[in-house]
């Protein structure tokens, strides 16, 4: 099978590698996405009759999902009807050729296709299977939904985020985006014991797991402390001072006070109350997050009387960490994207204009990722066929039948 279409400028260290994926949603297309922007040839298996569901999330993005396009540029789209034999035929033709199968598939679906983990390593010993799920392939919890909001709930973190009053979901997918980290990461290291021992580890990961992963600081506070960090909004639960104050010009600008040092300059130069140093309440972080309401009302009350620029000059001399809250429309006009050149144009279907990407955030010296297009639903299926030896006819033929297309 051919490695790649793609003429991308450079060596990417993935190339020459071919992952085919079951994929939909979130999790599974951000590890699969990140592995195109190596290098990796990507090809997507979507339903026949609009592919994965995610395409239809939303249209703002020139008529396109935003998640959609944000997780899917660099691959392409084979759609392939896996409720017929000859569906499930040419995705074996595939694997046969791969390096690596990710699937996120509903619970217990891969295995009544055939596709488990252990049915393909007995199959394929060189291909790397790699599971995305919600709560794992055993216990009595395998079998569940699990979207994002849902994991939030199970892992705790929801009773964590918010005010006092209501707990809140976190802004972004951060269980899908946990998950496709680790799966990710997991698919790179087990390319790389493939390559020297020639021993191909399947990976497995749960959605639960990975944000569990990312509880761990909570969870130890709770288990040895006794009691779990409170919700404080915006605030940091186990810091003080760290979190946002609003300056006379209604623009709210973080502070975190780290260490003592830095607790003593923000006395001395910018609340101008140097005998705060000396206040029991105040001596140790302790001392601090026990009396956070006392505290944050000194410091409200000195910004009152600043303004947003003031306020972030005065802790820049002081050398205490700050920044302005920004909006999403501030962060996109960032000087620290612009001025580092963190754009990239992206062509997506259906629409001239291209969209702006950012660039991957690990940099390898030497290389360029990948940006290509996001397919269109099906865009790849004829010639992705070819290869696999068919003819314009039988192509013809099985998107007729509806197995593709």
């Amino acid at each position: 099978m051919a490695t790649t279409h793609h003429e991308p400028a450079g060596h990417l260290p993935l190339e020459g590698i071919t992952v085919v994926s079951l994929e939909q949603a979130v999790a599974a297309p951000f590890a699969t996405r990140q592995l195109a922007d190596l290098g990796a040839r990507v090809i997507k298996v979507e339903r026949p009759g609009g592919g994965d569901f995610a395409r239809r999330y939303d249209t703002t993005v020139h008529g396109q999902a935003s998640y959609f396009v944000w997780l899917n540029r660099s691959k392409e789209s084979l759609t392939l009807d896996l409720k017929s034999d000859e569906g499930v035929e040419i995705l074996h033709e595939l694997l046969a050729g791969a390096d690596v199968f990710v699937q996120n598939l509903a619970p217990g679906a891969a295995d009544r296709l055939g596709l488990g983990a252990d049915e393909l390593q007995a199959r394929y010993p060189s291909l790397i299977p790699c599971t995305v799920s919600g709560y794992g392939t055993s216990g009595s919890w395998a079998d569940r939904k699990a979207y994002d909001l849902l994991v939030q709930c199970q892992t705790g973190l929801l009773s964590l985020t918010g005010t006092p009053d209501e707990a809140v979901r976190a802004g972004i997918s951060v269980a899908d985006i946990a998950g496709g980290m680790y799966a990710y990461t997991g698919i790179l290291t087990s390319l790389f014991t493939r390559a020297t021992t020639g021993r191909a580890p399947a990976v497995e990961v749960s959605l639960f797991d990975a944000l569990g992963e990312w509880m761990s600081q909570p969870a130890y506070y709770t288990r040895y402390g006794g009691t779990q960090p409170p919700r404080v909004g915006a605030r940091h639960a186990t810091v003080a001072p760290y979190g946002p104050f609003t300056a006379s010009d209604g623009k709210d600008v973080l502070l975190s006070v780290q260490n003592e040092r830095e607790w003593a300059a923000l006395c001395e130069q910018v609340i101008g109350r140097p005998e705060l140093t000396e206040d029991p309440r105040f001596a140790t972080g302790s001392d601090r997050v026990a009396h956070r309401d006392e505290l944050d009302a000194i410091i409200s009350a000195r910004f009152a009387a600043l303004g947003s620029q003031e306020a972030m000059e005065l802790l820049d001399r002081a050398n205490i960490a700050n920044a302005g809250v920004n909006s999403v429309a501030e962060f996109l006009d960032h000087p620290a994207l612009r001025e580092r050149d963190r754009w990239r144009e992206v062509s997506i279907p259906g629409s001239p204009s291209p969209v702006q990407a950012l660039v991957p955030p690990a940099n390898l010296s030497g290389v360029d990722p990948r940006m290509d297009p996001v397919p269109a639903a099906g865009e790849h299926t004829e010639r992705i066929l070819g290869e696999l030896g068919r003819g314009p006819d039988d192509i013809a033929r099985l998107c007729a039948e509806g197995v593709c297309r």
